[in-house]
C-alpha cells in the first residue's frame, strides 16, 4: 500500500504535492518523495520517513516547477532503504520519472526480459523500477523527439500486455506530459481531477479523491481497468489501453486501506463501512438475539464508523474507551513482529471506567496476524471487563495478498487453516464473531451498483490475475521472512547490483 500524487499547475508544484503527501500519509510511513520538472529539467527529493521529515525548506526551495509527482511508501520486504524511496527516474528515453502503488505478480520474469530482450539494469528491488523500464522501453518505439499522446497510450498498451498484478502509476516526462494509468483490473485505485483558475486549468492524479479535496479540485472520475490519462499543454486525454479490462477493485481498500472521507470508484469509503457496520449487527441478531452486550468499544480509528452503526442497530451504548496516540504509526504496516506488538501498548491506552464490570463488545476492522487483538483482549480485562467478545468488520483473513499490501505469508495468519473457534481461542475473547465475505461485498456494492466484482483474494484465495500457484506464494513468504531477518535495523541504502543468470 503506498499513495501517489501528480500534479500540473499554472503555479510552482511543489507545497501543493507536499500538502497532497501529508493528505495520503496514511497510505505509507516507511518514506516520501517528490519529482518536479522546470523548463525540462527535473529536480528530485526523496528520503525516508514521514513528509514532514524529508522535505525542508532548502529541498523545497530546490523543487523547481509546475509539474510534479510524489510519492508515500509502506514498509515492504526487501524495499525500505532511500534508495528504493520512489518516484524513480530513467533518462532514456525523454526522461521519465514513475511513482507507483502496487505489486506485479511476474517480477522475477520481467526482470529477466529486462536485462536480456530490453538491455535495462535494475538497480533496486522495487516494482516501480520494473514498471518504469517497462514503461520506457515501450515509449522508445515512437520515433519523435517528443512523444505524442498517441505515443504514450501505445506505450501504456505495452505495459498491459507485458505486466500483471496490480498497479496504479503516475508519470512524469520531462517538459511534456504527467501520465496516469491503472491495471487492466483496476485492484489498485486511482482518480484524476481538474481546478479552474484565473490563469487556466490545473489537472491532478492521486490515489484517493480526498486528495484532491485538500487542494480544491473537482474529481473528473476515477481511471478505469486499463485505463490511462496524459496531461500535457494541449490538455486531457484520457483512452483505454487495455484489451479484455475487467473491473475488480480491491476489497481491503474500503475495510481498512482508504480514508473515510475519500470516493473509491464511485463508492463513499465512509458509507460502505457503515454498512459493515450494519450486516455485521444484524448477523449478531440473528446468531444470538438474547445477547449480553453492555457496550460497543471500537479499536481506533479505522473500525469506529462501523461500530457507531453496529451499536446502533443493536441498540446498545457506544463508548469510546481506547485512546489512541496518534503520533505511533500503524501498527499493520509495522516492519518487524517485535516492534510491531511493542507499539500496540504505546498506541492505545484503556479507558478503566468503560470496562469496569461490563460485557463489552471490541469492533476491529479486521484481524490479520492477532497479535494485535490479542493483546487488545488482555487490555480491556486488565480494565476490569467481566467479559470480552470481539467482532470483525470484515471476514477472516486466511490468504496472503500479492497485489501491493504487504500482509504477512500464510503461515503467519491467525484465520490460516484454522476456524473461528480456534481463532477465538488464540485472541483470548470469550466470543468472536466475523463480518460474511457476502455482507462484506454487499456493504461495498451498495454504493456502486456497477461493481459486480471484487479483488477479495485474502478471504478467498481467489487471485484474479489466474497467475498465483502454491508454489509462488511459498517463495514470497520465504522472501518475506529473509528480507525482514536481514534487514532489520538497518537504516542506510543497499544497493545490490544484479546479473541475471
Amino acid at each position: 500500500m503506498c499513495g501517489i500524487a501528480g500534479l500540473v499547475s499554472h503555479a510552482p508544484v511543489n507545497q501543493e504535492l507536499y500538502d497532497a503527501l501529508t493528505v495520503l500519509q496514511h497510505r505509507g510511513q516507511n518514506a516520501a518523495g517528490m519529482v518536479t520538472t522546470d523548463q525540462g529539467r527535473m529536480y528530485l527529493r526523496k528520503s525516508n520517513g514521514l513528509v514532514r521529515d524529508v522535505f525542508r525548506t532548502d529541498h523545497m526551495l530546490r523543487l523547481r516547477g509546475k509539474a510534479g509527482i510524489g510519492h508515500v511508501r509502506y514498509p515492504s520486504a526487501g524495499v525500505d532503504g532511500p534508495a528504493d524511496a520512489q518516484p524513480l527516474y530513467v533518462n532514456t528515453p525523454y526522461g521519465i520519472s514513475l511513482a507507483h502503488n502496487g505489486n506485479l505478480t511476474n517480477a522475477r520474469q520481467l526482470k529477466e526480459e529486462l536485462f536480456r530482450s530490453d538491455r535495462r539494469h535494475l538497480n533496486t528491488n522495487a516494482d516501480a523500477e520494473i514498471l518504469l523500464n517497462v514503461f520506457a522501453h515501450e515509449l522508445m518505439h515512437s520515433t519523435e523527439l517528443q512523444p505524442t499522446a498517441d505515443d504514450i497510450f501505445e506505450a501504456v498498451a505495452g505495459v498491459h500486455k507485458r505486466c500483471r498484478g496490480g498497479y496504479a502509476a503516475t508519470a512524469l516526462i520531462a517538459g511534456f506530459a504527467l501520465v496516469g494509468f491503472r491495471d487492466p483490473h483496476g485492484i489498485r485505485p486511482v482518480v484524476y481531477g481538474k481546478r479552474e483558475t484565473e490563469h487556466g486549468t490545473d489537472y491532478m492524479i492521486a490515489s484517493e479523491s480526498v486528495a484532491l479535496d485538500a487542494l480544491g479540485f473537482d474529481v473528473i472520475g476515477d481511471l478505469g481497468p486499463g485505463e490511462a490519462v496524459v496531461i500535457t499543454g494541449a490538455g486531457i486525454q484520457v483512452r483505454q489501453c487495455a484489451d479484455n479490462p475487467v473491473h475488480a477493485p480491491c476489497i481491503f481498500e474500503y475495510v481498512y486501506l482508504s480514508r473515510p472521507d475519500s470516493v473509491i470508484d464511485g463508492v463513499y469509503v465512509y458509507r460502505s463501512r457503515l454498512r459493515m457496520g450494519t450486516l455485521l449487527a444484524d448477523k449478531i441478531k440473528r446468531l444470538w438475539p438474547q445477547h449480553d452486550i453492555d457496550v460497543v468499544i471500537p479499536i481506533p480509528s479505522t473500525s469506529r464508523t462501523s461500530a457507531v452503526e453496529l451499536a446502533t442497530r443493536l441498540d446498545v451504548k457506544y463508548r469510546e474507551g481506547f485512546i489512541k496516540n496518534r503520533y505511533i504509526g500503524r501498527t499493520f504496516i509495522m516492519p518487524g513482529q517485535g516492534r510491531r506488538a511493542k507499539s500496540v501498548r504505546q498506541k492505545l491506552n484503556a479507558i478503566d471506567l468503560e470496562f469496569a464490570g461490563k460485557n463489552v463488545l471490541l469492533v476491529d476492522d479486521s484481524i490479520v496476524r492477532g497479535t494485535t487483538s490479542r493483546q487488545i483482549v488482555q487490555m480491556a480485562r486488565e480494565a476490569g471487563a467481566h467479559k470480552v467478545y470481539f467482532a470483525s468488520a470484515a471476514p477472516p483473513v486466511r490468504y496472503p495478498n500479492v497485489y501491493g499490501i504487504n500482509m504477512p505469508g500464510g503461515s503467519e495468519l491467525v484465520a490460516h487453516d484454522r476456524d473461528e473457534a480456534e481463532v477465538e481461542r488464540i485472541i483470548g475473547a470469550d466470543w468472536l464473531i466475523y463480518q460474511d465475505l457476502a455482507g462484506l461485498r454487499q456493504a461495498v456494492a451498495a454504493g456502486n451498483e456497477q461493481l459486480t466484482r471484487f479483488e477479495d483474494s485474502i478471504f478467498t484465495g481467489d487471485y484474479i490475475t489466474d497467475d498465483i500457484s502454491n508454489e509462488y506464494l511459498a517463495q514470497l513468504e520465504l522472501f518475506q521472512s529473509e528480507a525482514r531477518d536481514s534487514q532489520a535495523g538497518i537504516d542506510t541504502a543497499v544497493i545490490e547490483l544484479h546479473n541475471v543468470p
